[in-house]
């Protein structure tokens, strides 16, 4: 993907959510445009952070795990280390959790409130090394816009 793409999709995602205060609603909404636009994904989604550990929430794609502990994990380690992975082959990821055995890239980004990790952004594509910096700067954007959208 170019950033021009990515310019795009965040206009769409403002557009979108602009005015939306549910975050459930929001998440939803974000998860189905980035798996209708984005190609070579398998799951797109959010875990949202509930009593020291991560939830799933809103996404698409097949079923996947219900709950992840902090430093666990690719998801786990974006909470713990609040940055976001970019990781080109899960399978060499010290500790990651098979939720789905096709995935083999991953990207993770962070969704915070007030600044504070609140959950994450969970991206995975059945090919390895499928997002690059490009992807990883368009996203992390657009989960800026979707953060501004519901706490301004």
């Amino acid at each position: 993907m170019t950033a021009p793409f990515y310019d795009t999709l965040n206009r769409q995602v403002t557009a979108l959510l602009t005015g939306e205060d549910d975050q459930v609603a929001a998440l939803a909404n974000f998860s189905a445009l980035l798996n209708d636009n984005l190609v070579d994904l398998n799951w797109v989604g959010f875990y949202l952070l509930k009593n020291d550990q991560l939830v799933l929430g809103p996404f698409q794609g097949k079923v996947a795990c219900s709950r992840i502990p902090i430093g666990k994990g690719v998801c786990g380690t974006a909470v713990e280390t609040n940055q976001t992975q970019r990781i080109a082959d899960v399978h060499q990821f010290a500790g990651h959790i098979a939720c789905d055995s096709a995935s083999n890239s991953e990207l993770v980004v962070p969704f915070r409130r007030d600044g504070i990790v609140i959950g994450v952004l969970d991206i995975d594509s059945p090919s390895l090394s499928r997002f690059d910096e490009i992807d990883q700067r368009g996203v992390e954007t657009m989960v800026k816009s979707l953060e501004n959208c519901l706490f301004g």
